[in-house]
This record gives C-alpha cells, structure tokens and sequence, in this order.
C-alpha cells in the first residue's frame, strides 16, 4: 500500500498514548425505538463516524472494518493489505426519523466518489468508498448511485462500489469516538489531509 506524508504522521499519532476509551457502548435505545443499520465505507471511518454522529436520525456510529476474508482483523493487519477489508462505519439510524436512501445522500456528499483507490490523503484498497447493502437495501443503492451519476455537479465518474454485506467486524477499542478522545489530534489529521477542502470543491459549500 502506498502512504502519504499524511498518512505516516496518522500512524503515530494513533499509536502514541491516547486517552483511556470506555468500553464501547452498545446500540440499546429506549424502547419503542426503531433500528436499523447502513455499512459504508468513506475512507478514514473516523471521519465518517465523526460526519454521520452529527446527523439526525442517527443513533449510534460504529468505526470496523468489513468485506474481506480474514476474520477478526486487526487495524494494523488492515492497514498492511491482504484481508480485503475495508475501513468501513456501521450506521445504526431510527427510521422513523430518517431513511436509508437518505442516509445514503447524505453519505455521497461526504465523500470524494471521483476517488476510487482511497479517500482523500489515505491511498489503498482498505479506504475505497464502498455502499455494503442488505437484500432489502440492494435497489435503493442502486437507484442513489444512479441518481448521483445523473445529478453530479463534476464530471469525473463516479467509482463508488455497491457490494453484498458481510460481516462487520468493529475496530479496536481506541478507534471508536476517536474525534471526541482525541479532538486536537483528530481535527490536525482531517485538515491535513485535506478531506474538508476537496468535498467542498466537488459539491459546493451547501453540502
């Protein structure tokens, strides 16, 4: 996998001593709430995790890895390539408050979608943007790709994959709410790489 300057600084900022993480909460809500759950993949799952936590609707975000082949991966065996993981986020919404094919427009805006072999500063397989849909997801993933590939303001194409859910396997303790553990550490990575800059040139300031 090929790193960035960016990218390298992001490995030692993630293995030099962080604040200690609660366990990870569970996705219980009070009763009478409705869950479902959406897994996409936008490059660095912090930011996504981060990007997503902010929306109505949602009720817990959960940063993991998912689509590969190795069982219970590490970040650092993600990181290295050869699972076929991709960093990805486990979106846990209340439909009554907003719907999948929402979730998925709000999910397109966030990411750079004319980039196909990462995200952004964090170039490899494991931070390709990815939609992983249920059955019952599998048309309406379809019918948003298409939608944003008649409606984009950019010509480039679009190089999102549409893939079959599998099995998401959270990520390391540390990595879950690290935008709220480690705020300074986490808004010098994201301006770093530029992730802000980009998604405002390809869809404006109203996104």
């Amino acid at each position: 996998m090929k790193w960035t300057k960016v990218s390298s600084l992001l490995l030692i900022l993630i293995s030099a001593p962080v604040f200690s993480a609660s366990d990870q909460s569970e996705t219980e809500t009070a009763k009478g709430i409705a869950k479902e759950t959406a897994i996409l993949a936008g490059g660095c799952f912090w930011c996504v995790e981060s990007d997503f936590e902010k929306l109505d609707g949602v009720i817990e975000v959960i940063s993991g890895y998912t689509g590969g082949h190795t069982e219970n991966p590490t970040y650092k065996q993600v990181s290295a390539g050869g699972t076929g993981h991709l960093e990805a986020a486990q979106i846990i919404y209340d439909p009554k408050v907003i719907s999948y094919t929402e979730i998925l427009d709000y999910f397109w805006r966030h990411i750079d979608p004319t980039q196909g072999n990462g995200q952004f500063c964090d170039i490899g397989p494991s931070y390709r943007p990815a939609i992983f849909y249920n059955e019952a997801q599998k048309e309406l993933a379809i019918a948003s790709k298409e939608k944003i590939e008649k409606t984009k303001p950019f010509s480039d194409p679009i190089k999102v994959e549409l893939i079959e859910a599998s099995q998401f396997y959270p990520a390391e303790k540390y990595h879950q709410d690290y935008y709220k553990k480690n705020p300074l550490r986490y808004r010098y990575y994201r301006y770093g790489c530029g992730r802000d800059k980009r998604i405002e040139e390809l869809w404006g300031k109203s996104h």
